[in-house]
């Protein structure tokens, strides 16, 4: 007899993401922005002039993937790229206007997408789901 995959975890989760990452890109591209750039911003507006390794290392991501990412913002004019006068081999990514303008309606966008994602749950399931998922990118193997 075959496994059934369809009642996996592994595969309810797959599937989960999938639906979400899809929600998550209509919703953001009223900002003109690309789901992946979303995560890219968020990082820029905790620390604005991060280096791009440093962007890769904290969104977890090769640096030609966060490089093709930054190409789309600098292209759209949400950030543009400068070299530190200190150290002329370090390209560091800083906010423009229009990136630093874009955050309040990204994030009444995404609370809006974080009231459609937990709109079937009760609020204990989805502090519950918060914390389950939090626990579960703790692990180094998932990230």
């Amino acid at each position: 007899m075959f496994m059934n995959f369809e009642n996996t975890l592994s595969f309810l989760l797959a599937k989960v993401t999938v639906a979400h990452r899809n929600t998550l890109q209509k919703s953001v591209n009223e900002s003109g922005l690309h789901s992946g750039q979303v995560f890219v911003m968020f990082e820029l507006w905790k620390s604005d002039g991060q280096r791009q390794i440093d962007l890769a290392l904290r969104l977890g991501l090769s640096p030609p993937t966060v490089n093709k990412i930054l190409g789309g913002l600098l292209e759209n004019d949400f950030v543009t790229r400068a070299k530190y006068e200190d150290d002329a081999r370090s390209t560091r990514i800083f906010l423009t206007p229009k990136g630093k303008a874009i955050r309040g309606q990204l994030e009444l966008q995404w609370i809006k997408l974080e009231e459609q994602t937990v709109s079937a749950l009760t609020d204990t399931e989805a502090l519950m789901l918060k914390q389950l998922l939090a626990k579960l990118l703790e692990r180094p193997e998932l990230v």
